[in-house]
């Protein structure tokens, strides 16, 4: 799908969704007037990256005269941003502020509204490691919008162009719905990296382990697109083999005591998730007490 008279955007902190968002919207035909950050160099460079967009820092003006100003800045420095852009001009009616914050509200972009701009958030349920990584990633994945209606408007055209999925969120749950993104993610690749360390540890050949791990998650995770939670649970846990959970833990107070505590509330959430009764976790609990380590890290986590 192709952008035919969308307004004109400024991108204001071009991180890794700021540079990939942009590259998008340039390739669906949107105008990327402005590229905007604190040192001109990342502006440039970003610019290049997004393939048009004329290079600005934070302190000119002339990102103002864009329709839709886009801010990509971190969490931390949105509502700071919008003081300062915002004073860029006194009358901002009809034009667009969209920010891609996944736990702050449209509303953090208040001083814009005050003086006449429509405010939104947009927010992928995506990974983005990288720009390049971003431009692999966005297409076709789920973004929560939010905000005024005119805001809402352009940023479902926007994720249309991308070939995505958007749906709106009420305000006072952003923060809810970015743990549940949270949760997921960098959670996943704690616990693969952790995995890992344990197979170099078996003596598992290092070139197989990556490949090997992302076979085994990609399955479970089409397990659980499938079959929810619940039925796709497998393992000793599940079973009931407390003798293989302790077996566990005696290799991780050998190889990687600081994951105990955390293995032994995985266990836990396992078997809530599985529908098992909460008191068969305590087995758990004295498997990772019956260890000098495990004592130690149960103290700790208390």
């Amino acid at each position: 799908m192709r952008a035919r008279l969308e307004p004109t955007v400024a991108i204001v902190g071009p991180g890794r969704l700021g540079q990939a968002l942009g590259r998008l919207l340039f390739g669906a035909g949107v105008r990327i007037e402005f590229v905007a950050a604190r040192q001109f160099s990342r502006a440039r460079k970003a610019a290049r990256f997004i393939g048009g967009g004329r290079a600005l820092t934070l302190k000119d003006r002339h990102l103002a005269n864009a329709g839709v100003i886009l801010m990509a800045v971190s969490d931390a420095a949105i509502a700071p941003a919008a003081r300062k852009l915002s004073s860029f001009r006194k009358d901002w009616s009809g034009q667009i502020v969209l920010h891609t914050c996944g736990s702050l509200p449209a509303s953090v972009l208040d001083p814009f509204k005050k003086r006449g701009a429509a405010i939104g958030s947009l927010h992928p349920y995506q990974t983005i490691p990288s720009p390049s990584a971003g431009v692999r990633n966005l297409p076709g994945c789920f973004w929560a919008v939010e905000g005024g209606s005119q805001a809402i408007a352009i940023a479902r055209r926007w994720v249309k162009f991308l070939g995505g999925k958007s749906f709106t969120i009420a305000p006072e749950v952003k923060a809810l719905y970015h743990l549940s993104a949270f949760l997921v993610c960098p959670t996943v690749v704690t616990l693969m990296d952790c995995s890992e360390r344990l197979l170099r540890e078996a003596g598992v050949p290092k070139k197989i382990i990556r490949p090997m791990l992302g076979k085994f998650v990609a399955e479970t995770v089409n397990n659980f697109v499938e079959f929810g939670g619940r039925k796709s649970l497998t393992g000793p846990a599940v079973r009931g083999d407390w003798t293989t959970l302790q077996r566990h833990i005696a290799e991780l107070e050998r190889f990687a005591p600081e994951v105990i505590p955390a293995y032994v509330e995985l266990v836990d959430l396992m078997l809530k998730v599985a529908g098992r009764a909460p008191g068969q976790g305590k087995k758990t609990r004295r498997a990772k007490a019956s260890s000098t380590q495990g004592r130690a890290a149960m103290r700790r986590a208390k």
